[in-house]
């Protein structure tokens, strides 16, 4: 199962319509304003999905790092680390139609009803973006995004997708 979920991110990572839906945690302590560099650690270079998703993510997130004032080091004051998850959700919605009816005098009748319930199944993706503080080997701020996923998105709308995340991911960083 674990394996369908990330062969299904693979496919169509932050592929859907839907927006993404940020959140972030931080280290109240940590100096923020000290960090201006940063280098990706070995499982966020071996994120599980496709290579060419994985290139998409991590030049996403070089590219926000840049905005936000980071440059890339060998010896660096971060490390920024990946995860990605993949839930399998459905949703339920009932209709119902009819179920009126009258009758005569002292009579009431009911009348039929239909109830309908369509079942919707999707797959919930979320992706988490870590910052550790490199030279105590802490982790100092977490930013989350999480979207429906669509498998059947065109390789230009995965990767406007997942710009479009991680850019929204980091409107949480700094932390204020």
């Amino acid at each position: 199962m674990k394996n369908l979920l990330f062969s299904l991110l693979a496919l169509s990572l932050f592929g859907a319509c839907s927006s993404v839906t940020v959140s972030s945690d931080f280290d109240r302590d940590a100096n923020f304003a000290s960090y201006k560099t940063y280098a990706f650690t070995q499982e966020a270079q071996q994120l599980p999905v496709g290579d060419i998703n994985r290139k998409r993510i991590i030049d996403a997130v070089s590219s926000e790092l840049a905005l936000k004032g980071f440059t890339p080091s060998d010896q660096p004051d971060v490390l920024i680390d990946l995860k990605i998850t993949a839930q399998q959700k459905e949703t339920a919605t009932a209709t119902n139609t009819g179920g009126y009816g009258s009758g005569y005098g002292y009579r009431w009748g009911g009348g039929f009803s239909t109830t309908t319930i369509n079942v919707e199944q999707y797959v919930e993706g979320t992706l988490f973006v870590d910052m550790i503080d490199n030279s105590k080997k802490q982790l100092v701020w977490q930013g989350r995004g999480m979207r429906t996923l669509d498998e059947n998105a065109s390789a230009e709308k995965r990767e406007a997708n997942i710009k479009d995340a991680v850019k929204r991911i980091f409107t949480k960083y700094p932390p204020k």
